[in-house]
């Protein structure tokens, strides 16, 4: 990494209070003398490269870019902190496009003289498909999308193709040999009718006569196979399968409990400090994804920008993007980590709007410096104090994109049987609120019967169980029990 602007972290995020305050010089007696921190790298799941804690977003000036902004710029910027998590997708306008540019300065074309494998090879690279179908002639099906920027798409793998030929190649179809990504996902999962769509030709056969779903072709193009007849040449054009998703924790976590295969090893989640004032994926979605191993980043740290900015929704064009450091009310860097020190987070990706010469004005460069975090470097009340902050400056308008928030709910889909004296009793998870789930309380008849210990439900065919020793057991009833013992 570069040293371009050498100064601790501590007194960079002093500085950026001040210089958002108004202060815009640099007080008497300060010194860029010290070496810029080295990025700060996380575990990430199973996949082999460790992740630096910030990565960069493929939309805001990326995606809508206003006229006096050079989107490559912001990726070799990237690239010159030392970040290795890179992130775009299908949907994303030129993002793929203005990654390619880039990608060429970086000496990323694979075939090219000056190709430098060592580092590519260091970093992760991830793209998304929105298409839920595996082969053309889908039916239309409620809740169910499929969607791409490509003219010519009708399927996962064309879009697995559009995503090769537009980071490495002409952007007219054709790549060179040895394209690959680290990851592709399944982009903005927020239907449980999605699952069942995108597991068909995994949880059953495929037919010659029946569609099937893209998780089968990204499984194709991942290992080099043909099962669905969309990869002829037996490509191997992504390294792993993730998915990302916005709003919904029961249909994340459905898609997530459905994969006894191995498919999934990442997620990309919205998660920020005003979360626990909806459906919230930190104590439902993350615990849950971790337990499966996979690799987790964060996105919406500032709610899409509505957090500074009037009007909530996603930017639709250059003249909506944010292109200002925080604000005095609502730090940026307090909310990047409230997000790093989330249990279970390894690393976030930020769009960036704005870089600048000067660090006290840049994005990429303060969002750098805020991201470096270990993480267990903020306590419960600290943490609290930062949710209460947004929720007065922001409100609960910022995550729009989020559901409703809910109260917590009781075991779901409660069964019980008897087989030679005993009572088995099992259910699915509950779904928590605003504290995470202890345990399940099994009362009969006013006693209580036993205990369960919540942990994150891995497998949707391995239910909560309670077994005992006696068939007369009538009248039972399970309940929720959260952190603070509140019951449902």
């Amino acid at each position: 990494m570069k040293s371009k602007y050498p100064v601790s972290r501590r007194d960079f995020i002093r500085l950026s209070s001040m210089a958002a305050a108004g202060a815009m010089f640099l007080p008497l007696g300060t010194s860029f003398s010290n070496k810029a921190p080295a990025p700060m790298m996380r575990p990430f799941g199973r996949i082999k490269n460790k992740v630096t804690t910030l990565g960069l977003g493929g939309q805001a000036s990326i995606q809508w870019t206003p006229d006096d902004v050079d989107p490559v710029q912001i990726i070799t910027k990237a690239f010159d902190l030392g970040i290795n998590y890179f992130d775009t997708s299908n949907v994303y306008d030129l993002s793929q496009m203005h990654y390619h540019s880039a990608f060429e300065k970086m000496n990323l074309i694979p075939g090219k003289p000056n190709y430098d494998k060592k580092l590519r090879e260091s970093i992760t690279i991830t793209s998304k498909t929105l298409m839920r179908w595996g082969k053309p002639g889908w039916k239309e099906v409620e809740n169910v999308r499929n969607k791409s920027n490509g003219e010519d798409v009708q399927t996962a793998a064309d879009d697995i193709r559009r995503t090769m030929t537009q980071l490495f190649g002409d952007g007219k179809g054709n790549y060179p040999e040895g394209s690959y990504v680290d990851i592709v996902m399944v982009h903005a999962l927020q239907a449980i009718e999605e699952n069942d769509i995108l597991y068909k030709g995994i949880e059953t056969p495929i037919k010659p006569d029946e569609n099937f779903g893209a998780l089968v072709v990204l499984k194709d193009f991942r290992d080099g196979t043909n099962l669905t007849g969309t990869n002829p040449k037996n490509e191997k054009l992504l390294k792993h399968i993730g998915f990302s998703g916005h709003n919904n924790p029961e249909a994340m976590i459905d898609f997530m409990q459905r994969d006894k295969y191995g498919l999934l090893d990442a997620l990309l989640v919205s998660i920020n400090s005003n979360d626990h004032l909806y459906f919230n994926m930190k104590h439902n979605v993350i615990p849950l994804a971790k337990a499966k191993g996979l690799g987790v980043i964060g996105m919406k740290v500032f709610g899409a920008g509505t957090m500074y900015k009037e009007v909530p929704g996603f930017s639709r064009d250059p003249d909506q993007i944010y292109r200002k450091v925080g604000s005095t009310d609502l730090p940026s860097s307090e909310l990047i980590e409230y997000v790093l020190t989330t249990p279970g987070v390894d690393t976030l990706i930020i769009g960036i709007g704005q870089i600048d010469e000067d660090p006290l004005k840049c994005q990429l460069t303060q969002n750098y410096y805020a991201s470096q975090v270990k993480p267990d470097a903020m306590s419960k009340e600290r943490r609290l104090e930062i949710e209460a902050k947004t929720a007065k400056a922001a409100g609960e308008r910022t995550n729009f994109f989020q559901l409703d928030k809910i109260d917590m709910t009781g075991p779901r889909d409660l069964k019980q049987e008897t087989v030679n004296g005993i009572t088995k009793i099992t259910w699915q998870t509950a779904y928590a609120a605003e504290n995470p789930i202890s345990h399940y309380e099994i009362v009969s008849n006013g006693n209580v019967l036993g205990t369960v210990k919540h942990q994150p439900q891995v497998l949707k065919d391995k239910p909560f169980t309670f077994e005992i020793d006696q068939s007369n057991v009538d009248d039972f009833k399970v309940y929720t029990v959260d952190e603070n013992g509140n019951k449902a």
